[in-house]
């Protein structure tokens, strides 16, 4: 086992009734474990989101801690949080890390594997046609 290590798990959601396709705005939420698989107490500094659209535009966030917190983290415990994001297409995807610190001083980064943000059909359950401009 890897003596520095967060492992971190997504559970996107698309938001319809935060969203107006009609408007191009389309709202996710997603939630993230972050766990301490590592054997020494760290805490997690930072944070660094890409943020894609199916148009290829790139937003690239950066930011002190997740949520207002930098969560101090000893081996095997976990840190919960649901933040959310908008894009201007009806899918996309995001990837990226955690900056983090261990106790011992050591420095590391705990990548967040990209997941796929895809917003779901209307309130009839049915995906709305793709209308191309």
């Amino acid at each position: 086992m890897p003596k520095h290590q967060f492992t971190c798990e997504v559970e996107p959601q698309y938001l319809s009734e935060q969203s107006m396709p009609d408007e191009d705005v389309y709202a996710f939420a997603y939630t993230i474990t972050v766990t301490n698989t590592g054997e020494v107490t760290a805490q997690l500094i930072s944070r660094h989101w890409i943020v894609e659209d199916a148009h290829g535009h790139t937003e690239e966030v950066k930011g002190l801690g997740v949520v207002g917190n930098q969560p101090l983290l000893r081996p095997g415990e976990s840190f919960q949080y649901t933040s959310g994001t908008r894009l201007r297409t009806r899918s996309g995807s995001m990837r990226g890390s955690f900056f983090c610190v261990a106790e011992d001083g050591e420095r590391f980064e705990a990548e967040v594997p990209a997941f796929a943000l895809e917003a779901e059909g209307g309130p009839d359950g049915e995906a709305p046609p793709r209308v191309l401009h």
